[in-house]
């Protein structure tokens, strides 16, 4: 007979992420999220927007935090 074994429940929020669509597609999802943050950073000089500077620094941070948790979970 086979014991029965509880299922865990994720630890994390982003673990859900990587078991559905992989490690790989989530880590690729976070450098687009990164490319895209470096844009909005880098054109803030040119289009004189305060703001873009604001957005891009906060994308910048929603992708380190993500991508250290992508790594280490599977």
């Amino acid at each position: 007979r086979q014991a029965s074994v509880k299922e865990k429940k994720p630890e994390h929020p982003l673990y859900s992420c990587v078991v559905c669509c992989g490690r790989k597609k989530c880590l690729l999802f976070n450098d687009v999220v990164l490319i895209i943050a470096t844009l909005h950073t880098g054109f803030s000089r040119r289009a004189k927007s305060f703001e873009m500077i604001l957005i891009g620094r906060f994308l910048e941070g929603i992708g380190a935090g993500r991508s250290p948790h992508y790594s280490m979970l599977m």
